[in-house]
């Protein structure tokens, strides 16, 4: 009986961690572009799901989470609708490869 409790907890629990990654994910990139003199005010990180990734044409991928099902897309906050971001914001795994 306890067992059963044990495993509901888990299932509950489990995906509530899984945000947390994505979110602590978001948080050091988040980190790093205000690091490379972004101001936060400057842009936002949004996560989306892998298959809502390609629609976001105003904005770039710069980092994945959950075993790469979700993406995190950076904008930025400007009338002139600058998408750039600074080489070394994303996550490595992000990184092109030489």
């Amino acid at each position: 009986m306890n067992n059963k409790w044990i495993l509901t907890g888990l299932l509950l629990v489990t995906p509530l961690l899984a945000q947390a990654s994505c979110e602590s994910v978001k948080a050091q990139i988040s980190q790093k572009i205000i690091n490379n003199g972004v101001p936060e005010s400057g842009f936002t990180l949004e996560i989306v799901p892998n298959d809502q990734a390609d629609d976001q044409t105003d904005g770039l991928v710069v980092g994945h989470c959950e075993n790469d099902s979700q993406k995190i897309i950076y904008r930025r906050n400007s009338s002139e609708n600058d998408t750039r971001v600074p080489a070394n914001a994303g996550t490595s795994q992000d990184s092109p490869t030489p």
